[in-house]
């Protein structure tokens, strides 16, 4: 983590860019890949995520590898593999679909294109009876 923040405020500096820091489900991503490249490899690949970010700091490269090991001995379809990873976005938000923190923000869509997407894929999200959509 200390490393990465480095890294952050240094590119962020080199391509005058300004993010407050990295969120923490980012920083567990960094934390949970075994880095094969050391220090190079988290330098470049923070520096792509300042060069291409949005208006947050993400590490796309690291959901392609999660993805990819996820991936059985026979191959799963595309679908499979959208709705694997909208369900576990949505684990890790506890359900939250919307909003700064929700599962659209991290998936990098409107929040109607995920309800949309989720309609399709048929995920359905368990609400009690209190909680209004």
């Amino acid at each position: 983590p200390l490393l990465a923040t480095h890294f952050l405020k240094l590119f962020c500096a080199q391509y005058n860019k300004r993010y407050s820091g990295i969120t923490e489900v980012e920083m567990e991503k960094l934390k949970a890949y075994s880095w094969p490249g050391n220090i190079r490899e988290l330098a470049n690949m923070v520096e792509r995520a300042v060069i291409l970010g949005g208006p947050r700091i993400r590490f796309v490269e690291l959901n392609a590898t999660q993805v990819a090991d996820l991936i059985p001995s026979e191959p799963l379809t595309l679908r499979e593999v959208e709705k694997m990873q909208i369900l576990k976005v949505l684990k890790r938000t506890g359900g939250q679909v919307g909003g700064r923190d929700g599962a659209a923000t991290l998936l990098g869509l409107k929040r109607t294109t995920l309800i949309n997407r989720m309609k399709k894929l048929g995920i359905k999200l368990e609400r009690s009876p209190s909680e209004t959509v």
